[in-house]
């Protein structure tokens, strides 16, 4: 995803213009002069929570595949026995998109975008779904979740009264979350950890780890015009290099 625009539904549901928004407004969208606070005040269970605030804001506009699409069909038999990984719970939608893409919130919410699905074949598709997870558990978002909340007046009132509960965040605060945490591009090191464990992923429930290879493979032969998940995601090829060293 870009930064400063992701889509959604093959491109006809456009988001755009967050990446300014969130760089320049998220603690006015909060409220001007908000208590900052230290990010270790977040709870693993907020974290949950504005991962599923995030997770819905992106099914909302997007068309999602629904039970009897094949698509659908495919990633229950893709999934299957994956509802969770090391503790985190997982859930599984696709949205119906040529957009080459897919994202794991913080919840555990795991969106696959159709077009990956049509390019990558069943454990392909599972180590991408490992390597999003990898971000998780490696408190990438988290730590990119506890920066944006920093001066957050809504943070800042639902840790002060002592409720683990978060506020319902409004549409365009969601939005600047959503650039912020999940269509941010992540470091080289982020992507190494987040690698690692889709190899990881694989090798626990006995996939092809080649398979982590050859996603990448397909990855680095698009441009960044026709997969989304580049931008964010960046420089397939040499993690592809690194990955055929450890299979």
């Amino acid at each position: 995803m870009d930064r400063r625009q992701f889509l959604m539904a093959g491109g006809s549901l456009a988001v755009s213009g967050l990446a300014v928004a969130g760089e320049r407004s998220l603690g006015g969208l909060f409220g001007a002069g908000a208590k900052a606070l230290k990010a270790a005040t977040l709870s693993d269970e907020q974290v949950r929570q504005y991962g599923a605030q995030m997770a819905s804001y992106y099914d909302q506009r997007a068309r999602i595949a629904p039970f009897s699409d094949p698509y659908a069909k495919r990633l229950l038999a893709v999934t299957r026995g994956l509802d969770e990984d090391q503790g985190l719970a997982l859930n599984y939608k696709v949205y119906l998109t040529q957009d080459i893409n897919a994202h794991v919130t913080p919840d555990g919410s795991v969106r696959l975008y159709s077009g990956l699905m049509d390019m990558m074949d069943d454990d392909e598709l599972r180590f991408v779904i490992g390597h999003e997870i990898g971000h998780v558990a490696h408190q990438h978002q988290r730590k990119r979740l506890q920066t944006a909340l920093t001066a957050s007046a809504a943070q800042d009132a639902a840790v002060a009264s002592g409720n683990d509960r978060v506020a319902r965040l409004a549409d365009s605060a969601l939005g600047d979350l959503i650039v912020k945490v999940i269509t941010a591009q992540h470091s080289q090191g982020n992507e190494k950890q987040a690698d690692d464990y889709g190899l990881a992923f694989m090798g626990r429930r006995k996939f092809s780890r080649p398979a982590s290879v050859s996603a990448l493979d397909k990855l680095a032969r698009l441009s960044d015009a026709k997969a989304a998940w580049l931008s964010t995601h960046p420089d397939p090829k040499k993690r592809a290099e690194r990955l055929r060293r450890a299979v």
